[in-house]
């Protein structure tokens, strides 16, 4: 994780946070001024951001969004007041309505300054408040818990991507009591791995989990709202008793992003929140799935089922099945 401290002071209206980052300062000053990959690590796990402008010049504005994953949606924009590449750049940052009309409330003017240090780059990223009320909104809404999971999602964006997670398999990070995420790098283009998620034909020659399973019924929401099933069955005399899952999207932003409900079919329950997005870089696609559960005795259970290795199979068989040919 590479924040170091996050310090919040009512007197004089400040939220502080360093980070260290092991990357040069040129390498973390692409990271800040490139809105593709601002958008991998702006916005906390769940909340991503989308940037829909993105003028970089002293006056000029850059305007985001992000989606939660039960549908909630907030946006901000930002003014460059000040830019000194590649030491630093100041922004007034403030909500925003649907019409990107600044809202009250909220506005606070953040510094970003990057400086040399032994392991990379010191960040340091201080917003000013105008009044105590404003301060305190912000961190009501939980700025500095939102700072902390955002900024821990940069160790990914400065390293390139085949060295961060080529060839290390499946892998899951315990974010806390109820979230877990699992990321896996698969060797292929962003819009077929989408195609490969979003296809029923394409479902039916990878998404198996083990050898000896088959898909027997697969259909697939086309828009937010619409429900979805699938369905497993053993192949033969492998053992194993036919199972599935339904659902309903909440989000469905191709290539990028999909976020869905899941139950196994016939339940009423446990429910989980599913949320898949996929990035891609030098013809690899990172495949990252945050997964909410209802409690922690619910995430214990199901990952003790052997999920995580079932998912590792599928991924072997994406890549071997229809990423090669």
């Amino acid at each position: 994780m590479p924040v170091t401290d996050v310090h919040s002071d009512p007197e004089d209206l400040t939220v502080v946070v360093t980070a260290d980052l092991a990357a040069p300062v040129e390498r973390v000053w692409r990271a800040y001024t490139d809105p593709r990959q601002l958008e991998r690590f702006w916005g906390p796990p769940g909340w991503p951001a989308t940037f829909t402008e993105f003028d970089f010049t002293v006056g000029g504005r850059a305007l985001y969004s992000m989606t939660g994953p039960h549908g909630e949606t907030s946006s901000a924009a930002w003014e460059f007041t000040a830019i000194d590449e590649p030491h630093g750049f100041t922004v007034i940052d403030a909500f925003v309505g649907a019409d990107g009309v600044p809202v009250d409330g909220g506005q606070s003017r953040m510094e970003f300054a990057f400086e040399a240090s032994a392991s990379g780059t010191k960040m340091t990223a201080t917003s000013y408040f105008a009044t105590h009320e404003s301060l305190e909104m912000v961190l009501e809404m939980g700025m500095v818990e939102g700072l902390r999971s955002a900024m821990g999602q940069l160790d990914a964006v400065l390293q390139d991507l085949r060295e961060y997670a080529q060839g290390k398999g499946t892998r899951v990070e315990l974010l806390d009591d109820t979230h877990v995420r699992i990321t896996r790098l698969v060797d292929g283009p962003r819009e077929l791995v989408w195609r490969a998620y979003n296809e029923p034909d394409l479902m039916r020659q990878w998404l198996l989990g083990p050898d000896g399973w088959e898909m027997t019924d697969v259909e697939l929401a086309s828009a937010a709202g619409d429900s979805y099933h699938y369905r497993w069955a053993p192949i033969g005399d492998t053992g194993g008793e036919p199972f599935g899952f339904e659902g309903e999207a909440v989000v469905l932003d191709a290539p990028r992003r999909s976020v869905t409900t899941e139950r196994m079919q016939g339940t009423d329950g446990p429910e989980t929140i599913n949320d898949l997005s996929l990035y891609e870089e030098d013809g690899a696609t990172l495949v990252t799935t945050l997964v909410e559960y209802p409690d922690l005795a619910t995430r214990d259970l199901i990952l003790a089922t052997g999920m995580v290795d079932g998912m590792e199979a599928s991924y072997a068989r994406l890549e071997r099945e229809l990423l090669t040919v």
